[in-house]
């Protein structure tokens, strides 16, 4: 399969595109771990999650 004598853009374009995706993947990984062990510090200092009531309990 010839890509023309566009090839090395064509190339270098996908690798570009690659290459951010898997930044952004390991971005969203290293800042998930940050926000569960945040979420475990809160949790172990007797902070309660809003999210973690019902709808019907009083503050």
């Amino acid at each position: 399969m010839s890509l023309g004598p566009y090839a090395s853009f064509i190339v270098t374009s996908y690798l570009a595109a690659a290459i951010v995706v898997a930044i952004l993947i390991g971005w969203i990984m290293i800042d998930y771990r940050n926000q569960t062990g945040r979420l475990r510090e809160l949790d172990k200092s007797g902070v309660t999650r809003r999210s973690g009531r019902s709808a019907t309990e009083l503050p």
